[in-house]
């Protein structure tokens, strides 16, 4: 007579093989969550950077842009406070949320000094390039002075335009994929 306590070899590597499946699944929707977010972060701290770029045209740049990103970390005098977040003003390019975030500009013809004492620009792009493409990102993102954001499969680094759509990529229309 057998003794039926407790499970057999086969009951056990069932349920071993059952983890091991949704354990396969989860992993794989975690990762793709975590390039969703990612990307949506690339997306908002452009949108970021081009509302602090406005309110510095407006305030301190006589009608022209901040040069760097570390310009925009500077206080604004009519509130003493920045005009973007620390975390994207630290350095010329930055690293958030697995995207290189970079800006350039077009110098003014005329030097005037800003009320941060720098010489502004006369337009802007900026670009945001996942640092490992397909792990930290899939998609990349750049934006001008017409506060349009932009995404493509490939980079906008030397492509993309101080104003206007960039010739290639699309409008990226708030939808993470």
């Amino acid at each position: 007579m057998r003794d039926s306590r407790g499970f057999t070899l086969i009951e056990l590597l069932l349920v071993l093989l059952i983890i091991g499946i949704l354990s396969a699944i989860s992993m794989a929707n975690y990762r793709q969550a975590r390039l969703r977010g990612a990307e949506t972060a690339a997306i908002g701290a452009l949108t970021a950077i081009n509302q602090a770029q406005f309110s510095y045209m407006q305030t301190c740049g006589n009608q022209k842009f901040a040069p760097h990103l570390t310009s925009l970390g500077k206080s604004n005098p009519a509130t003493t406070a920045p005009y973007l977040s620390p975390d994207l003003t630290g350095a010329d390019e930055i690293v958030k949320s697995g995207y290189l975030i970079a800006m350039e500009g077009t110098e003014v013809a005329d030097p005037v000094l800003t009320c941060t004492g720098e010489t502004p620009v006369e337009s802007y792009h900026v670009t945001a390039d996942p640092v490992t493409p397909g792990v930290t990102g899939r998609r990349f993102f750049a934006t001008n002075i017409d506060l349009v954001v932009y995404e493509n499969q490939e980079t906008f680094v030397d492509k993309m335009p101080d104003s206007g759509a960039p010739s290639l990529g699309q409008e990226t229309r708030g939808v993470v994929r």
